[in-house]
């Protein structure tokens, strides 16, 4: 199997994308490689732009009837003028993710030719490592972030006689407030992001030292001559602790409590405790060649079926470093990020990108790294109910298609394309069903009732009758596409989309099932069945594809990156090829339209596409688009390039690997649906299945050839293998073993 990351240069010290992340949900690193001076840039999880407000516009409400009247009289281009003035936030724009800073660490004496150079990062470990030999003698370094710690450990050694001289020093080019010695061995630089009621933060690094000599001066932490070196870097914000100074030495001093090799330990357990528990071997010939060469070999042409493994498995690492519990949850770049004006803010974006990070966390047997998630819906609650009131005069939870670390809800910017969107906090509250169906925790159901309830309560409000007797939403848009109006102009808004009515009928149906299981608001339950039963259904348009608007359109753009309408295809449940063969035929038609346009241009698209072809049991399809994700929007470091860098793409294609080869519904289970012929033998352990499974599978010669399936919880069901079926009465604890599935 592939362990690592590794490359024989450094990354150049401003060629982000190829420096190795490292992270434990809070904090993370960029770790660069460099040979006399070495950069490790720097993130935390709440250094933001700024402290929460209230933008609602007070226009919104007496300006809502105006707006839908435009769009039932087929006005889009009025409703969208109109919409720009009462419905935009005020501001229009949420908080932003900003970098925390630098470390540099500059040696002296260091000679510029050095030989025997390796850059890695383990995962099996979770370690980035430097290597090279100056002369005779060998350097080596070891960087991690460490969950149990809480905080980033440097460790630098040499077996040089005179040891190592080097400084170190932490600090936020233009945006600190003060920097300088803190206490002993130790540095520090602090600052605020926005007004009064932003957030400000404390960076610090401390320094120890085996040989030699370590003190401090101005702001570094200086070595000479010592044989062994250990930083620890940490930092606290006020959005979780008042004092985040003293937050930082409390850290410290735990640290120090303990020897390099106790909290590497600590770290190496309490990484390896989630990344051992999937594996994935696809049998190929090891291979030699460093990652950016191997990738540089894809993207002319060579297949490498064992850099999918890998790429498959530095998607689960980069969850488990960047959405850990306690933590926020990751964001559009995960939790690293280098700019103060990052591409999108940096926010999450909940019309898909958010979400998406956290299709692999389920079926890839990371639940804990789904808490964030799932947590920051709760943070949202309070400001979805207001803005629902506030803008709609509608009860229940309510989000746009932002929202930052606050939880804000109201509208995020002024493009018609995304703003005036009101389903983000539906699709957010599907990923609390979906953590049940996985997990059958009726306690955890129970807890997160309420935000399914007001999710459904808000369209109980707000969901209006059209002309033709069916219940959708106005205005609504499909994200983040446009039509052409008869004036030849394109607009966005429209009276009901097939993404709006997907996305209720996944919800609504949660709901109702959420119910039954807690034995709770069973009248509710059946109010939100009966409009269940008006949504508008599928429908499929002349040209034999999945229509996007409730009437024929012609696109404006047909090779549009964003393929809404199939939200019931993947991550929904409503179109597949065994229940609903027709509209499974019509999805392929659709996704070849889009596909012939140049759709799956950016890097999250493709990994949407390549889940769309594994629930259509296409390997084939599937294998050429993940080998086109890493063939085109794939950078050295394997970060997904959108461009720029999102990380939603790796996630994506990560939990598409995983549902090629298994797919489940709470009582069926598939296996090898969309295994592609690339991948001839092979096997993975411990991918999880709804209804509280997990399985081991072995393939050989590209048929079954055993199955191993687990049972946490009292399990009946089917398991599928082609057409062959096998009927699942499991207790909870139970372990069967299958060879073939004849």
């Amino acid at each position: 199997m592939e362990t690592k990351l590794w490359y024989k240069q450094p990354a150049g010290l401003r060629e982000w994308t190829k420096a190795l992340p490292i992270g434990n949900g809070r904090m993370g690193a960029m770790v660069f490689g460099g040979i006399n001076k070495e950069r490790i840039q720097l993130n935390e999880e709440s250094c933001w732009s700024g402290g929460y407000r209230d933008r609602h516009n007070p226009a919104a409400k007496g300006n809502l009837e105006a707006i839908r009247q435009h769009l039932k009289n087929g006005r889009a281009d009025e409703a969208e003028i109109l919409s720009r003035y009462a419905l935009t936030a005020i501001p229009d724009s949420q908080r932003i993710y900003q970098t925390l800073g630098d470390m540099h660490i500059e040696f002296q004496d260091m000679p510029d030719n050095v030989t025997d150079y390796t850059r890695s990062l383990s995962l099996d470990d979770a370690i980035a490592r430097v290597e090279f030999l100056a002369g005779p003698y060998r350097y080596s370094r070891e960087v991690f972030a460490s969950y149990p710690a809480d905080a980033i450990i440097v460790r630098l050694t040499t077996d040089n006689p005179n040891g190592l001289s080097f400084d170190a020093r932490v600090f936020r080019d233009g945006f600190s407030e003060s920097s300088g010695i803190l206490c002993e061995n130790t540095v520090y630089f602090n600052g605020k992001n926005g007004g009064d009621d932003g957030i400000s933060f404390h960076t610090v690094v401390q320094g120890s030292a085996k040989g030699g000599t370590v003190e401090t001066l101005g702001e570094y932490v200086i070595f000479k001559n010592v044989s062994e070196a250990t930083l620890f870097i940490t930092a606290a914000t006020s959005f979780r602790i008042k004092n985040h100074m003293e937050e930082c030495l409390n850290i410290l001093q735990k640290l120090n409590k303990k020897t390099y090799s106790q909290l590497r330990e600590e770290h190496i357990n309490d990484y390896q405790a989630l990344e051992s528990r999937v594996t994935l071997d696809i049998s190929c010939p090891p291979s030699k060649l460093p990652t950016d060469e191997r990738l540089a070999n894809v993207q002319q042409g060579q297949p490498d079926a064992g850099l999918m493994a890998l790429y498959f498995r530095y998607g689960r690492y980069l969850l488990i470093a960047s959405s850990r519990p306690g933590t926020l949850p990751a964001n559009l770049q995960g939790i690293w990020c280098h700019q103060f004006n990052p591409a999108w803010d940096s926010k999450y974006t909940i019309n898909i990108n958010a979400e998406m990070n956290y299709w692999p966390a389920e079926i890839c047997n990371l639940p804990e790294c789904h808490k964030p998630l799932l947590d920051h819906i709760r943070r949202m609650h309070p400001h979805g109910l207001k803005t629902a009131e506030t803008m709609y005069s509608a009860r229940g939870f309510v989000a746009h298609h932002n929202t930052d670390l606050w939880g804000d809800t109201a509208p995020q910017d002024t493009w018609k394309g995304s703003t005036y969107w009101v389903m983000g906090a539906a699709w957010l509250c599907l990923h609390i069903w979906e953590h049940y169906e996985y997990s059958l925790d009726d306690d955890f159901l129970a807890a997160h009732f309420d935000l399914l309830k007001d999710a459904c309560l808000f369209f109980v409000d707000f969901l209006i009758e059209n002309s033709a007797g069916q219940l959708v939403v106005s205005p609504t848009i499909s994200p983040e596409n446009t039509y052409v109006l008869a004036n030849g102009k394109t607009a966005a808004m429209c009276e009901g989309c097939a993404m709006d009515s997907q996305i209720l009928t996944e919800l609504f149906l949660a709901f109702e099932q959420a119910s039954r299981v807690l034995k709770r608001d069973d009248d509710f339950a059946k109010k939100v069945a009966a409009m269940r039963a008006k949504l508008p259904p599928i429908k499929v348009g002349s040209n034999g594809g999945i229509m996007e608007w409730l009437t024929e359109q012609t696109e404006a753009e047909p090779g549009h990156r964003h393929m809404s309408h199939l939200f019931a295809l993947f991550p929904g449940n409503g179109i597949s090829p065994e229940e609903t063969p027709q509209l499974a035929e019509a999805a392929r038609k659709t996704l070849a339209m889009r596909l012939s346009h140049g759709g799956g241009h950016t890097g999250w698209s493709r990994a949407w596409i390549i889940n769309f072809w594994a629930r259509l049991a296409s390997g084939s399809e599937a294998y050429y688009h993940l080998n086109a994700l890493l063939n085109h929007s794939t950078h050295p470091n394997l970060f997904d390039d959108h461009p720029p860098f999102q990380i939603d793409g790796n996630f994506g294609a990560t939990a598409a690997i995983a549902n090629m080869l298994v797919q489940s519904t709470g009582d069926t289970i598939r296996l090898l649906k969309a295994l592609p012929d690339e991948w001839p033998d092979g096997a993975v352990t411990g991918l999880c299945a709804k209804g509280g499974l997990t399985l081991d599978i072995t393939w050989m010669k590209g048929e079954l050839a055993k199955v191993i399936v687990t049972a946490k919880k009292d399990y009946n069901g089917r398991l599928f293998y082609k057409e062959n079926v096998k009927e699942l009465k499991l207790a909870a604890g139970e372990i069967v073993e299958f060879t073939g599935l004849r």
